[in-house]
């Protein structure tokens, strides 16, 4: 449980179970080029924190990281989601187009995501970790 779904009492499980396909469809609609569908799951003051990235606010901006490709298009591989009240966790691979190494083989990054949602499920916002080896 987060602080904020203390302060604000209990969330509806029906908040979070459509909040995850909310998720499930946010990376459905990216990875085939739906920025329309992408931006119709976003709440007006969405943020959005990557390391590869600068950071963005509002549905505008973020919409502008993908159409603009500040951000590798490529395809999400969800291997796991977590979910309570107005959080979602998920864990997975991404395999950018330019993934292709000299030798032909492709390099997938793995992430975690850290979505949060508004009252309603819609993606209030997200958080990327990316997996690095210790230098």
């Amino acid at each position: 449980m987060t602080t904020r779904d203390m302060a604000a009492g209990s969330v509806s499980g029906a908040v979070t179970a459509a909040g995850i396909d909310h998720v499930r469809l946010s990376y459905h609609y990216l990875d085939t080029g739906d920025i329309d569908g992408y931006g119709s799951l976003l709440a007006d003051d969405i943020r959005v924190v990557r390391p590869d990235a600068p950071l963005r606010a509002g549905r505008d901006e973020v919409l502008s990281l993908h159409q603009d490709a500040l951000v590798p298009p490529g395809t999400h591989h969800i291997e796991e989601i977590v979910a309570q009240g107005h959080s979602v966790v998920v864990t997975g691979r991404l395999t950018p187009v330019s993934a292709s190494r000299p030798d032909g083989t492709v390099r997938d990054l793995e992430f975690v995501d850290w979505f949060t949602l508004t009252d309603d499920s819609m993606l209030r916002g997200y958080r990327r970790y990316y997996f690095a080896a210790p230098a």
